[in-house]
C-alpha cells in the first residue's frame, strides 16, 4: 500500500515529532510540503526526511502538493485562515488547536465545508484522557463539568519568583474565556466541550512546586461520577505543552493510516 499524502501547517515542536515518526518508519505517510511563518524551520524539518517536501510560501502552494491530509499545527488563528480553504480543496484536516473550534461560526463553518466535499475533521486526544466516557456521560445527560488544570509557572508565561513559592488560581470560569486568555495552554478545556456537547468549568493554576502538567477532569451524571487525572511530562521541545499531546497526534495519524484488527475506544 502506498503511504498517504500529507503536508504540515507549522513546524515547531509537535511536527518535529510526526517527522521523525515519519522518517523511522513508525508512520506510513510521505510528507509532501511544509507551512510556516518562518521557513528555516521547515528546512530543518525537511532534511530530517527521506524524500524532501515542498517548503511551501503559501496555502495555495501547499495544496499543489496534493496532501490527503493537512496537520494544522500552528495556532488557532492558522485553524481559521486556513482550515476552510484545506477542506474545500478535498483534504482532511487533523486540528491541533482545538481552542479555535469553540468559535461556533467557524466550526460551522468547517463542518460545512467537510461535508461538501467528503472530507473530514480530525481532533486528537491531546493531553487528557477518556474522551470516550464523557461522550457515554453525554448521552445521560451530564450535570456537572470541570477541568482543573495545574502546570508549573514558565508553562503559563510566569516566574516563580511572581508565586512567592505558592500555588496561585490564575483562573475559574467559562472554556470559552480560559482558550482566549491561554490559547497555546487548554486545547485540552475544548476537547474536552467538543466531546461533552457543553462547555467545562475551567480552573487554573500555576504552582512552583509542579514538574508535571497536570490535567484533572469531573463529571457528573445520571450514569454516575467520573474522575480522569492526567499527569504529563511537558515536552523537551516546548514546555507549554505536554508530550502526551504530541504523541497522541502520531496515535490518531497511525490509525488513520492503517486499521488495527482491534480497536479500543476510537
Amino acid at each position: 500500500m502506498a503511504p498517504r499524502r500529507m503536508a504540515i501547517i507549522g513546524c515547531g515542536a509537535i511536527a518535529s515529532r510526526i517527522v521523525d515518526a515519519v522518517a523511522s518508519g513508525l508512520l506510513s505517510y510521505r510528507v509532501t510540503g511544509l507551512l510556516d511563518l518562518k521557513p528555516e524551520r521547515c528546512r530543518r524539518l525537511a532534511e530530517r526526511l527521506p524524500e524532501p517536501p515542498r517548503i511551501a510560501g503559501s496555502l495555495e502552494e501547499l495544496l499543489s502538493t496534493r496532501p490527503e491530509i493537512v496537520v494544522e499545527a500552528a495556532s488557532p488563528e492558522a485553524v481559521g485562515e486556513y482550515g476552510e480553504r484545506v477542506l474545500r480543496a478535498g483534504a482532511s484536516l487533523v486540528v491541533l488547536s482545538v481552542s479555535a473550534l469553540l468559535d461556533e461560526q467557524l466550526l460551522s463553518r468547517l463542518a460545512r465545508a467537510a461535508g461538501e466535499t467528503g472530507s473530514r475533521i480530525y481532533v486528537p486526544t491531546g493531553a487528557v484522557a477518556g474522551l470516550d466516557a464523557v461522550r457515554a456521560h453525554r448521552l445521560a445527560g451530564i450535570e456537572r463539568l470541570v477541568l482543573r488544570t495545574v502546570k508549573p509557572p514558565e508553562a503559563l508565561g510566569l516566574s516563580r519568583e511572581q508565586l512567592n513559592g505558592g500555588r496561585r488560581l490564575l483562573y475559574r470560569g467559562p472554556a470559552r474565556e480560559a482558550a482566549r486568555r491561554y490559547p497555546l495552554n487548554l486545547n485540552v478545556a475544548a476537547a474536552l466541550a467538543l466531546a461533552a456537547g457543553r462547555e467545562p468549568t475551567v480552573e487554573v493554576y500555576a504552582d512552583p512546586n509542579a514538574t508535571r502538567n497536570i490535567h484533572v477532569v469531573l463529571v457528573e451524571s445520571p450514569a454516575g461520577r467520573l474522575e480522569i487525572r492526567v499527569e504529563n511530562v511537558p515536552s523537551p521541545e516546548n514546555p507549554r505543552t505536554s508530550l502526551l499531546a504530541a504523541l497522541s497526534v502520531v496515535e490518531l495519524l497511525r490509525r488513520l493510516s492503517q486499521r488495527d484488527p482491534l480497536e479500543v475506544g476510537s
